[in-house]
């Protein structure tokens, strides 16, 4: 069961992360549009050759999303679905129009995630306050069990929730901040080797980490992902394409996904999180093993998230993690090279395209176009999407030829 590796990424686009918006402010289906067509543009195919599309939701439209999108660019598509699983959305897509693919439906799919919705403002359209502006991914919607149990006690929102799995963390095997904040400074070498990190050229050390403000302790400034306007689009193709394409196909192997709850309220065990399944699965189906893997990009939506998710995906001991991350060069040139390009902490967090950003630098590495950020002799990567607060989650084996 599963995929045989018949379906590859050929093509993707991703736009530099921007602090402060200064590209023209468009609709999420102009973003969608301009996405796609760069990344068809770089797979060298054509929209004709795509019959098949992937989206998160979008700003212009409360249903309907995947015909609103076909619709808009004038594709026929055989397979056309929503995601929804938050930054796991974006490997879960990848995975998805894999499937889409090996089973003949399509030829090829687009999985683009437009960045924060951003269009302009005037006296017809005012800025409005909604729930969403207030509560975040906390459902204060009637009849919500967030509104009813979490929400009227301060359990909302993203920071809080990670500082509580921290802190847990710590109780249950000890906390040492300094490996924490290596995690931190590994990747910010990484975006400092890649000039469309928005970070790039802005090198931290482990006391600059421990030094900025604590936000939820014990989680400082600089090990919480920076939010920034962007965007990513990849193609993914069957054999025949491949063979057309311009780059270096990226061959899906294997994926695993689980999604059992929101909130992490609902988890039996907090420090077990659903990425054991999602990567157990994974590389059970892709038939090879961690050690055969040459680099990783981790979710890293927060330093925590990514301890949790090197030691529930097999590549740390559960508890060992800290000593893992110390022990080893995270960076492109060192012996375990993760978040090449610098993750969300350091590359930036395009909204729900943030997820793509891993799918991506797992792809270019294999393309070998990370220049100088390459890994050597690149050709598996592991990648990890996390939704909601380490519930939501996906798994990758990409491998190239």
């Amino acid at each position: 069961m599963g995929l045989r590796g018949e379906a590859a990424i050929l093509g993707y686009c991703e736009l530099p992360p921007q602090r402060k918006l200064t590209r023209e402010p468009s609709f999420n289906l102009e973003q969608w549009a301009r996405l796609s067509k760069a990344a068809l543009d770089d797979a060298g195919l054509s929209a004709t050759d795509v019959n098949g599309v992937i989206t998160p939701l979008i700003g212009e439209a409360d249903m309907f999303v995947p015909s609103t999108v076909t619709e808009y660019l004038g594709i026929y598509a055989n397979f056309a679905e929503i995601v929804d699983l938050g930054g796991a959305g974006s490997a879960a897509g990848i995975w998805r129009a894999a499937a889409a693919v090996e089973l003949g439906l399509c030829d090829a799919v687009l999985v683009t995630f437009p960045g924060t919705h951003h269009f302009p403002m005037d006296d017809r359209k005012p800025f409005v306050m909604d729930d969403k502006m207030h509560f975040g991914a906390s459902s204060n919607a009637f009849g919500s069990p967030q509104a009813e149990f979490e929400i009227p006690y301060g359990n909302l929102g993203q920071n809080g929730p990670y500082g509580q799995i921290a802190k847990r963390y710590g109780y249950e095997f000890g906390y040492d901040e300094r490996a924490m904040a290596k995690i931190a400074v590994d990747q910010r070498t990484n975006a400092c080797a890649t000039p469309e990190a928005v970070f790039h050229g802005q090198p931290i050390t482990v006391a600059d980490v421990l030094n900025s403000p604590m936000i939820a302790d014990p989680l400082h400034m600089l090990e919480i992902v920076m939010p920034c306007q962007g965007g990513a689009a990849v193609v993914v193709g069957n054999a025949d394409l491949a063979r057309k394409s311009k780059n270096r196909p990226v061959w899906i192997t294997g994926f695993g996904e689980r999604v059992p709850y929101k909130t992490p309220t609902y988890a039996r065990d907090l420090m077990t999180s659903p990425m054991v399944h999602a990567a157990e699965q994974a590389f059970s189906m892709a038939g090879i093993t961690r050690s055969e893997v040459d680099m990783v990009s981790i979710y890293d939506c927060y330093s925590i998230t990514v301890l949790m998710s090197l030691e529930d995906a097999g590549f740390a001991e559960k508890g060992k993690g800290m000593d893992f991350v110390t022990n080893h060069d995270l960076t492109f040139r060192g012996d375990f090279p993760m978040n090449t390009a610098g993750g969300q902490l350091s590359f930036g967090q395009a909204g729900v395209a943030g997820g793509m950003h891993h799918v991506i630098d797992g792809a270019r590495q294999i393309m070998g176009r990370a220049n100088a950020a390459q890994v050597a002799d690149c050709n598996r990567a592991f990648v990890s999407g996390n939704g909601g607060i380490m519930s939501e989650q996906t798994a990758l084996i990409l491998q190239g030829d």
